[in-house]
């Protein structure tokens, strides 16, 4: 028994622990001890009580399970536990996750088929039980997931559900409520059909130029822009189907599935529109003075700025993706007219997406402000912004905004989770550890869904008209105009502007595409990498297209979101001259290549790994670009990624003998300061990089990196990548590589 004291003393020791597997028939649970206190009686209650009927313990330790892997059936039939009752957070987790495993219509067999079962050889009170919990968890998934049931035109699972409850629970709730549910299908049914035609009447009353003058760029109210952007994102985030992201069935989808992950398009459609406009807006009038295409930048940073006050992140980094893409921001000219303030106010706009530390300032911000009221966040260098929320609190009164996010840094989290964490564990039973982790990202998603219910935006039609007038240009055409009204200087592609930042086309800021991440996982490392594909169009050429006008109804997402080397673009590994060249050039050529550092961890194109067809030509003057060569160790027959381990160091005797990892990504090109600051980030420890080292256990003794060791190249692969981070000690300590650690933990691999 502990005292009460000792509790006090020892309130910072973790009340779960690790103890270890238990494994079943076709399923194997993950057991923690978890303290459970208790409260002493109130005299009141215990007052006929003799003493030694009443507990006197502080706590105890009870065992606690958590399904870590199994077949379908056992994940089934786990909905209720061994008493029959139904395991919330367990359905909950199942529901949003199933459809990367098995499909809905296969569950609803095995639920019916296990109700079958429990209703002839369980016991009365125990299979009572289980049925009613059953029957419960089908009212849990008609309610939170219709659209599993809606098949046009017969809805067959729901037509199933229906059969099946007018048999064995006649006149039940769940017989009315799946019979509704097909009647509101049926009708549902009917009315698409119209609003089909409503749309074909909107789409054909967009195309009338005689009346979208009523909106002309700049001459905009830029607050009003703002919010009628955010009325359309936050329709189409609203709409979104949470389940449609996890990383099994948005980026492995094929054209023939595309329904799959319709509402997640459509996202992407209204993110790239907008993107679209501002390159449009800015480069259809070729004639039009430096002076008066500037202000027409300075409008679109305008927008930004409202929208964010308006918490939309995704319009904002779509206006701010057009702004950076090539044709625009070779516009040396008409920047330079810009005013200083606009510069600054820009900048401090693209800080909000800053690639560095896995998109940590936007995740932050999200964190922050995703159910806020308003938005009050803003960085110490950011004066432009930290003016204009002092001004709106001041006017705050009962504003509320909801919060819509950049779709893409969620994507790009469940597709990193989807490649690195196995579908199966060595049983071949499904890994269903690996779907609680993307029930983490789907249920963020699913609260900013709930948050962006406070907009409140009436439609303007004049906008609408306006805004689906534009005409959008493709790459192509985009780079052409911005070359007429700023021709590039003889026998280069870059302007000095260029020089001095990364000049990237609006399919690579930031931007690629998942389904073009994930084919490059699914491939044998025999085959090629980066095959330009001249027949289908997408070759390198001056335009600096990447893809074709098309690509704009694909969908992008961060290329650097994940953790990657502050030094790996491409314009820091080459020469000015080589810059020039592979820079302009370094566009992704068809939906089908992949990336240099398997999944994006590497956050440059590889263009330094193109090997260009014999007869095409590439720079505007016709010149082959000097491609910058891979790296002396090449690593030919080795995957361009490493998923790690890592821990770290403690002295906490809660974990007595085992030790939690955690996994990340380690690329090709990180060096020990970048892991490092990946690791700290993972396992939420905050400080500079300079402050912890970073080894390789290995069996008989622990291998410190360097400090400018490149770790990919550094690491014994012979043995498990598990490292332990720890913080420096004085210089004769940190100096060491010592056979063994000094901690005394059992590292568990």
């Amino acid at each position: 028994m502990q005292t009460l004291p000792d509790l006090k003393m020892n309130v910072q020791i973790p009340t779960w622990r690790l103890w270890g597997e238990e494994r079943g028939d076709g399923v194997i649970y993950t057991v923690y001890l978890k303290k459970v206190r208790y409260h002493r009686p109130t005299r009141s209650l215990s007052a006929s009580d003799s003493d030694d009927e009443i507990s006197h313990l502080e706590w105890e330790t009870v065992r606690v399970r958590f399904l870590k892997a199994g077949t379908v059936q056992r994940l089934v039939e786990s909905l209720a536990n061994d008493d029959g009752e139904l395991e919330s957070t367990y359905i909950n987790v199942f529901l949003a996750t199933y459809r990367a495993f098995t499909t809905p219509r296969e569950v609803l067999e095995l639920l019916l088929a296990r109700y079958d079962a429990l209703d002839e050889n369980t016991g009365a009170l125990t299979g009572e039980q289980h049925r009613k919990t059953l029957i419960q968890a089908l009212h849990v998934w008609l309610d939170a997931y219709p659209g599993d049931w809606k098949t046009p035109p017969n809805h067959p699972l729901l037509a199933r559900l229906l059969d099946f409850a007018h048999r064995r629970l006649p006149g039940s709730e769940l017989e009315l409520k799946a019979r509704h549910r097909l009647h509101r299908f049926q009708r549902e049914d009917q009315i698409d059909c119209v609003v089909y035609d409503n749309s074909r009447v909107h789409g054909s009353s967009d195309s009338n130029g005689d009346q979208w003058t009523s909106y002309t760029f700049p001459e905009v109210p830029q607050r009003h822009f703002a919010e009628q952007l955010t009325r359309m994102d936050a329709e189409v985030f609203k709409k979104l189907v949470a389940h449609q992201c996890l990383g099994a069935v948005w980026s492995r989808r094929d054209r023939s599935r595309n329904h799959e992950a319709a509402t997640v398009l459509a996202t992407v459609n209204q993110f790239n529109a907008v993107s679209l406009r501002v390159i449009s807006t800015i480069l259809t009038e070729p004639t039009m003075k430096s002076q008066d295409r500037a202000r027409i930048l300075e409008a679109w940073i305008d927008i930004a700025q409202e929208l964010r006050v308006l918490k939309n992140f995704s319009s904002l980094k779509a206006i701010v993706s057009g702004l950076q893409s090539n044709p625009v921001y070779r516009l040396e000219k008409c920047w330079q007219s810009m005013p200083r303030e606009k510069h600054e106010l820009f900048r401090e706009l693209e800080r909000i997406f800053s690639e560095e530390n896995n998109a940590w300032t936007q995740r932050e911000l999200l964190i922050k402000e995703g159910t806020a009221k308003f938005a009050d966040t803003a960085g110490r260098s950011d004066r432009h912004l930290q003016k204009l929320f002092q001004k709106q609190n001041t006017h705050a009164g009962n504003i509320s905004y909801g919060t819509i996010p950049y779709l893409g840094t969620f994507l790009t989290d469940l597709t990193m989770i989807d490649t690195a964490i196995p579908d199966t564990i060595a049983d071949g039973l499904i890994n269903f550890d690996k779907r609680r982790k993307e029930f983490e990202v789907l249920a963020r998603i699913r609260l900013l869904q709930g948050a962006a219910n406070a907009y409140n935006f009436s439609t303007d039609p004049l906008f609408d008209r306006w805004f689906h007038s534009v005409v959008v240009l493709d790459d192509r055409e985009a780079y052409k105009l911005s070359c007429q009204i700023e021709p590039p200087p003889p026998g280069n592609t870059l302007n000095s502007r260029g020089k001095k930042k990364q000049v990237r086309p609006l399919s690579t800021i930031s931007l690629i595409l998942i389904r073009s991440r994930m084919s490059y996982f699914s491939r044998k490392k025999t085959e090629p990498k980066f095959a330009l594909q001249s027949h289908q169009g997408h070759r390198k050429n001056d335009s600096i297209a990447s893809t074709s006008s098309s690509s704009s109804s694909q969908f992008y997402c961060d290329l650097d979101s994940l953790p990657s080397s502050p030094h790996n673009s491409l314009d820091r590994r080459t020469s000015p001259s080589q810059m020039s060249s592979s820079s302009s050039s370094s566009s992704l050529p068809s939906l089908d290549v992949s990336l240099s550092s398997g999944g994006g961890c590497g956050g440059a194109i590889a263009a330094n790994r193109l090997a260009p067809p014999s007869g095409t030509s590439f720079t505007a003057n016709g010149s082959t670009p000097n491609l910058v060569s891979s790296p002396s160790h090449s690593h030919k027959n080795s995957p361009d990624f490493y998923i790690i381990k890592v821990t770290m160091e403690s002295e906490n005797v809660e974990t007595d003998g085992v030790v939690l990892y955690k996994s990340i990504m380690l690329s090709n090109n990180e060096r020990t300061p970048q892991v490092i600051r990946n690791a700290m980030l993972k396992l939420g420890i905050e400080g500079s990089p300079d402050q912890y080292t970073l080894a390789q256990v290995l069996p008989d003794r622990e291998m410190v990196l360097p400090h400018s060791a490149n770790v990919y190249y550094a690491v014994n692969t012979a043995h498990n990548l598990n490292f332990i981070l720890r913080p420096k000690r004085d210089v004769n300590d940190s100096a060491t590589d010592s056979p063994k650690s000094k901690t005394s933990h059992n590292h568990k691999r």
